[in-house]
């Protein structure tokens, strides 16, 4: 079980939305926030990332192959230059092309190309993965690192640069590969000594195989001895530790995957509610439905019925 594949699957809300943005200096693009997640990969030329809302932040200087995921999907400006006046991205400047359209700003100097978009996610529920990584994560690929993200940045590149049969299918599939690439070389980037919370979970060998067991089968009546025992640990050794790096107690952490796994069932299957019951844990629909309106503010039929209008 793929523990990051599977907290990302169950905040996804739709597929991602992506534009190519062509910059000739002098060029700055005020960003609204958005819903989800944003991120932007450099493919040719330099830009700025001013952020919004927090004076303290300071602009992130970006090259060619940088990666820039906005967690929270927050506003902020691309430009040449941090002082550069921006102005909010208008209607006139998109232009629709295969395979993804393309926004032109500025002047005749120097040019910047960024494929710029965001990822649907789920931030009313956002799984503690997710929640614990920075604002902003900056990636830099040059030089060797992350050779997975580079090679898919410079595919994503060579497919927006020189569009061919099938670029259509290529380069969303890319799109939809590359938050996966983003978060894995950020989690295998933090150094093991001070890696703290899931960072460090998701390779803790006591703590990452009592999480690939509750995802792997949320059903089976896990205690948090049981689990204990598959992590070689005592159980209060155990809890301590889970507690630590999760950042809540392992029975805490099986309910809220049990209920994430019942809303995901919900939303995209027609699975009646005893078989949803079952496969979460649950011995009745009437125990499901009580835990499940505890936990969403719904019962299950309401949730599924909002969730398929939405």
């Amino acid at each position: 079980m793929d523990i990051l594949t599977e907290a990302l699957g169950s905040m996804r809300t739709g597929q991602p939305a992506s534009v190519r943005t062509e910059g000739r200096a002098p060029w700055g693009l005020r960003l609204p926030p958005v819903a989800g997640a944003g991120f932007h990969v450099v493919l040719y030329g330099t830009c700025w990332l001013v952020p919004l809302e927090d004076d303290t932040a300071e602009p992130i200087a970006l090259s060619p192959g940088d990666v820039v995921f906005l967690r929270d999907g927050r506003g902020h400006v691309l430009a040449d230059r941090p002082d550069t006046p921006a102005v909010p991205e208008q209607p006139s400047q998109f232009r629709p092309s295969l395979p993804i359209g393309t926004v032109t700003v500025g002047g005749d100097g120097p040019r910047t190309s960024l494929l710029c978009g965001n990822y649907h996610l789920d931030q009313a529920r956002p799984h503690p993965l997710v929640r614990q990584l920075p604002e902003i994560v900056h990636l830099q690929t040059r030089h060797g690192r992350h050779p997975e993200l580079s090679a898919a940045v410079q595919l994503l590149g060579a497919e927006l640069e020189n569009p061919r049969i099938g670029s259509a299918g290529i380069v969303p599939a890319l799109i939809d590969s590359l938050l996966l690439y983003i978060l894995r070389a950020w989690f295998e980037e933090q150094p093991p000594a001070t890696a703290a919370g899931w960072a460090a979970a998701l390779g803790d060998a006591a703590v990452a195989p009592a999480l690939t067991a509750i995802h792997e089968a949320p059903s089976t009546p896990w205690t948090v001895e049981s689990l204990a025992t598959r992590a070689g640990l005592s159980r209060a050794a155990f809890a301590r530790r889970f507690t630590a790096l999760v950042g809540e107690p392992p029975m805490a952490y099986l309910t809220r995957w049990r209920m994430t796994t019942a809303a995901r069932l919900l939303r995209e299957s027609e699975a009646p509610l005893t078989a949803v019951a079952a496969k979460t844990g649950y011995g009745s629909e009437y125990a499901f439905a009580k835990a499940f309106k505890r936990e969403y503010g719904l019962a299950p039929g309401g949730y599924r019925r909002e969730a398929r209008t939405a």
